[in-house]
């Protein structure tokens, strides 16, 4: 089996859709679309994604009115679970780019903190410790979270791969090439939950520029019993071929002095 997680273009995130630059990039990622040799695609019910999903899918010569209705998946969708930092103001160390210009503070999403917080609370980056960090207790992240995986767990068990503790039971094998036009957040939360790992450490440790590919095969090194890995993460190569020049917008800032990149 293989999993593609494919990231929507650059974002107009004020109107949930791509910008010009997004549209470049979604009509470079369908010209290669093919490559990958797709058998089923999932969406996320977020505009910026369906809109980039829409040109692959005409080149994969789906139906696209069926297949957005089939085949979008609410927990697919960015992964929202949020911090309330006006209600917990202690969070602030870890998110202080949350307050506005009138003094008070904005709720973040909670995997936005800064690095530097989180390398003084090694707990997130524990593979099951992060769960019991005491912001966990203050947000639905958790809720979140295992509703995403239970959720890939269930697709998954449709074409014969069963969770069995920290691997998966192959009742059936699979070859589909699977694609999900999704989001950055909620693609480290399924890799997290494939390779058991601490999702802060990927929210952290990677970067996927829009519309870029994430490829992730199973392996089945003994009958009856499989494990995920990935071959290639944040893959721009069809941005390369067309010339086009990978968005920005998934980084922050080289050097703090550069006040031009994100920060």
């Amino acid at each position: 089996m293989r999993l593609l997680f494919i990231r929507h273009g650059d974002p107009d995130y004020e109107h949930d859709s791509l910008t010009d630059a997004g549209r470049i990039e979604a009509r470079a990622l369908a010209k290669h679309i093919n490559e990958w040799k797709i058998d089923q695609v999932y969406l996320s019910p977020l505009g910026r994604a369906r809109e980039t999903a829409l040109y692959s899918l005409d080149e994969l010569g789906l139906n696209r009115m069926k297949t957005v209705e089939e085949r979008t998946r609410e927990w697919l969708m960015e992964f929202n679970a949020v911090v309330d930092v006006p209600k917990f103001p202690k969070y602030l160390e870890a998110y202080p780019n949350s307050v506005l210009p009138d003094g008070s503070f904005r709720k973040r999403i909670c995997w936005d903190m800064v690095p530097a917080y989180l390398n003084r609370h090694p707990e997130y980056y524990e593979t099951w410790g992060w769960r019991d960090a005491e912001l966990m207790t203050d947000t639905d992240v958790i809720e979140k979270y295992d509703w995403v995986c239970n959720s890939l767990d269930e697709l998954l068990a449709e074409y014969g791969y069963v969770r069995d503790g920290m691997g998966y039971r192959v009742e059936r094998e699979c070859t589909d090439t699977i694609a999900f036009f999704c989001h950055f957040g909620v693609t480290c939360v399924m890799l997290s939950h494939l390779m058991n790992a601490s999702p802060f450490s990927l929210w952290h440790g990677l970067c996927m520029a829009p519309t870029s590919v994430t490829d992730v095969y199973s392996e089945e090194r003994e009958q009856g019993y499989a494990s995920f890995r990935a071959w290639k993460v944040g893959d721009v190569s069809h941005l390369a071929c067309e010339g086009v020049e990978p968005s920005f917008s998934a980084r922050f800032c080289e050097v703090y002095s550069n006040g031009a990149q994100r920060h």
